[in-house]
């Protein structure tokens, strides 16, 4: 397996994105996860924040100060670096740091970068190559441009929380920081198309990644409807995944999802069910006719398994090739036999916060034999690499100890 060297001159395996610098200027959770898959990938990510350290840092639980549960996931196979970019010292590091990097990301909003000098135009007059990304709450063509926006806020505008309306309840906010995590996983290959580009032409790029439309879009996949068409052929919304009877149904001994799909999969499973006479129901006989019937139908499948095991439910299934599962109760992730099979959680140890635990990055890669690690450096204390990275584009020590900040 070829090897390269990480920045602390650790031998590490390749990455795809091996030699690729990203200075990061991102906050919270969507900007970090898409840096964090960079990273994983191999990328130099150099995470750049203010003294007092983005406010992840600082949510419980944590052992020691700045050191949270977030970060510690969040900031793995990244280097910090602290700058004030309110000072002069600070905007002419932080210039250095990109005239250095092939990427450039934030999730500043517009107004603030122009004022600081990091939007587009004024990053490329620095490196006219760089790629440049923008991940903010709202397109910049639009009214709400420029207003603040997290998660929460996205989930209300851009329609996920009216979704549960459909199924005949009030709107609702998912349990999951889905907007966050959606838009993060938008920003990378954005960004990795760009840079596809870039070596095919040597341009650089400017992008925008705007949480509110990305929802929303996310959304219409499914639910634009019959309101695809002009004039309309059907109504908005997809009635197989409104309907209230849409969910997990309690077994004997548990709770279970289970799906047929197709005809010959609704026919093995009404035979199972000892209700084979629905294999001609006109409601039942083909997907059009189920997809127009899905209260009818989904509201069967209490009964059809309320006296049925879990273990007996699953193994029927997977004979038949039905797609079922138990429903996994989150916190015991760990003690699935899938998931343990595949290590998706990794055990560390960090250097000073001690045995922690990673989720491990789900893609695999054949090129890298399987042998890449989660973690080629473990998530940096708050500015732990300032010296280091500032002292590699020539900063003396007198100047670097200037820009105060934690130190490297």
């Amino acid at each position: 397996m070829p090897a390269s060297a990480d920045p602390d001159g650790s031998a590490r395996s390749v990455g795809p994105l091996d030699g690729v610098r990203v200075v990061d200027l991102t906050s919270v959770v969507m900007g970090p996860l898409a840096t964090r898959m960079l990273a994983d990938l191999g990328a130099d990510v150099i995470r750049v924040e203010a003294p007092g350290g983005d406010i992840i840092r600082h949510y419980e639980p944590m052992r020691s100060p700045a050191m949270s549960a977030f970060s510690v996931n969040l900031n793995r196979n990244k280097r910090s670096v602290v700058l004030d970019l309110k000072s002069d010292e600070g905007r002419a590091a932080i210039g250095d740091l990109i005239a250095s990097a092939d990427v450039f990301v934030t999730t500043m909003r517009r107004s603030a970068l122009e004022r600081l000098g990091l939007d587009a135009t004024s990053v490329r007059a620095v490196r006219a190559d760089i790629v440049h990304c923008v991940a903010n709450g709202f397109g910049s063509d639009g009214p709400s441009a420029d207003r603040a926006a997290y998660d929460d806020v996205i989930q209300a505008a851009s329609g996920v929380a009216d979704l549960f309306t459909y199924a005949g309840g009030d709107p609702q906010l998912v349990p999951s920081i889905i907007c966050d995590k959606v838009v993060g996983l938008h920003i990378v290959p954005a960004i990795t198309a760009a840079l596809y580009r870039r070596a095919m032409t040597g341009e650089g790029d400017a992008i925008e990644v705007p949480m509110a439309e990305v929802m929303a879009a996310f959304n219409l996949v499914e639910h634009l409807g019959g309101k695809t068409f002009e004039p309309p052929e059907g109504p908005f919304s997809y009635a197989r995944i409104t309907t209230p009877h849409r969910r997990p149904r309690r077994s004997a001994d548990g709770w279970v999802v289970v799906m047929p799909y197709t005809d010959v999969n609704w026919a093995d499973f009404f035979g199972w069910v000892g209700r084979a006479d629905l294999v001609d129901d006109e409601r039942f006989a083909s997907q059009r006719a189920r997809i127009a019937h899905s209260d009818e139908l989904y509201s069967m499948l209490d009964e059809f398994v309320a006296d049925v095991t879990t273990a007996e439910l699953i193994d029927f299934c997977v004979e038949h090739s039905i797609p079922a599962s138990a429903v996994l109760r989150l916190e015991h992730v760990d003690d699935d036999p899938h998931f343990a099979a595949v290590d998706l959680l990794a055990h560390e140890t960090h250097p000073t916060e001690g045995p922690y635990r990673v989720t491990r990055d789900p893609i695999r890669f054949a090129s890298r034999d399987g042998s890449e690690e989660t973690v080629r450096i473990h998530a940096p204390r708050l500015g732990q690499h300032t010296a280091e990275v500032m002292s590699d584009l020539g900063w003396s020590e007198d100047r670097i100890a200037g820009l105060g900040g934690a130190p490297g």
